[in-house]
């Protein structure tokens, strides 16, 4: 459960934007997390290339 932590969270933020018709913020947070997420999936596989 400690792994789906962040993903929730994030999922909650998204989703109480756009209850609150702050969709732009809503997306916003969504790109970012997703951005975020690539980020450190690519710097681990760069740390595995070096080794």
């Amino acid at each position: 459960m400690r792994t789906f932590g962040p993903w929730l969270a994030v999922l909650a933020v998204v989703l109480l934007l756009g209850a609150l018709r702050m969709r732009t913020l809503a997306a916003a947070v969504s790109i970012g997390w997703l951005v975020w997420c690539v980020w450190t999936w690519i710097r681990v596989g760069l740390r595995r290339d070096r080794d």
